[in-house]
C-alpha cells in the first residue's frame, strides 16, 4: 500500500478510517456497520436487501406462513361474540334471557326493519346468541374451525371468508324467509366456515370423510331441531363454499401466471360474492309499507 494514500473510511461514517469490507458489495465499512454472514461479513443495506429478495414462505393454498402461526384472528372474532353476548347478559341482567337486552333488540336480523334502512342488524346479528349454551356451542366450532382456515387461507382471506359467509346467511334468511321472524348468531358464518374447510382440503388433497361426517351431522341437527335458522346455516355454507373456491380453485381455472394474480383473483372473486349477497338483502327486505299491503 502506498504510504501517502489515506486509509479507507466507512461508507456510512467517513471519519471512521476501516480496513474492514462487506464481502457481498466491497465498500469499506467500520466493524459497527457489518454483520456476520455465512461467508464474510455483509454491511447494512446488503442485509436489508438480502432481506427484502428473500421470498415469503406460501402453504399450498397460497397464503404467507406467519412465523408465529398464532390464530389471532380466530381469538379476536371469539374476543368479540363473547364480549356481545356479556354486553347483554349485563343489559338483561340475565345470561340465560339476555334477549331482553336493548342491544340485543337492536341488533337482531329482522328482514322488516332491515327494509327500512336498519343495514346494521345484517352483521350485528352475526354476533349475538341466544343464551350462554348458543354462544358456547358457536364458539367451540369456531375454535376447531378457525384456525385451520386462518392457517391456510391466511388471516386477511381468512376474514373476508367468515364476512361474506356472514353476509350468505343474511341474505337467505332476507330474501326467502318470514320478514318478521328474528335470526341471530354466528351460524351463518360458522357453516361458511364448514364449506371453506371442505374446500381447504379437496383443494391439498386430503382425506374428506371427517369434515363432511360433521357437516352432515350439523345439517341434520339444522333441519330436527325447531327453531334453528335452516336458512341461514345453508346460506352460510353456500356462501363460504364460492368464497374458498375462489380463493383457490378460479385461479387455477383462470390459469395465473403469478401469487399476485391469483390473489387478485380471488379477492375479486369474494369481493363478487359480497355484492351478490348485499344485493339479495336489499331486493328480499321488504319495509313494513309491503308487509300492511
Amino acid at each position: 500500500m502506498n504510504p501517502q494514500q489515506p486509509a479507507p473510511t466507512c461508507f456510512r461514517h467517513p471519519d471512521r478510517p476501516t480496513g474492514l469490507g462487506c464481502t457481498r458489495c466491497g465498500r469499506p465499512a467500520c466493524p459497527e456497520c457489518l454483520t456476520p454472514a455465512a461467508v464474510g461479513q455483509h454491511c447494512v443495506e446488503c442485509v436489508q436487501q438480502g432481506r427484502r429478495d428473500v421470498r415469503p414462505v406460501r402453504s399450498m393454498t397460497g397464503a404467507v406462513q406467519s412465523a408465529a402461526g398464532k390464530p389471532y384472528v380466530t381469538w379476536t372474532l371469539i374476543g368479540l361474540n363473547v364480549l356481545v353476548f356479556a354486553i347483554t347478559a349485563i343489559q338483561a341482567r340475565n345470561p340465560v334471557q339476555n334477549t331482553a337486552s336493548q342491544l340485543f333488540v337492536d341488533w337482531r336480523l329482522i328482514p322488516a326493519l332491515v327494509g327500512e334502512g336498519e343495514w346494521w342488524r345484517v352483521v350485528g346479528s352475526g354476533f349475538l346468541h341466544y343464551g350462554p349454551l348458543h354462544l358456547l356451542a358457536n364458539m367451540f366450532a369456531l375454535y376447531v374451525l378457525g384456525p385451520y382456515c386462518e392457517a391456510a387461507l391466511g388471516r386477511a382471506r381468512y376474514v373476508s371468508v367468515y364476512l361474506v359467509s356472514l353476509l350468505g346467511g343474511s341474505a337467505a334468511v332476507t330474501l326467502l324467509g318470514n320478514p318478521a321472524v328474528a335470526t341471530v348468531g354466528a351460524s351463518g358464518a360458522i357453516f361458511g366456515l364448514f364449506g371453506a374447510v371442505a374446500v381447504i382440503m379437496l383443494r391439498t388433497r386430503q382425506n374428506l370423510t371427517q369434515i363432511l361426517m360433521l357437516l352432515v351431522l350439523n345439517l341434520i341437527i339444522t333441519f330436527a331441531v325447531p327453531g334453528i335458522s335452516m336458512l341461514g346455516h345453508l346460506g352460510g355454507l353456500f356462501a363460504g363454499t364460492l368464497a374458498a373456491g375462489g380463493i383457490l380453485y378460479l385461479p387455477r381455472w383462470l390459469r395465473a401466471k403469478t401469487p399476485q394474480a391469483a390473489m387478485a383473483i380471488g379477492w375479486v372473486s369474494v369481493a363478487a360474492l359480497a355484492v351478490i349477497s348485499i344485493a339479495a338483502i336489499a331486493v328480499g327486505a321488504p319495509d313494513f309499507t309491503d308487509l300492511l299491503n
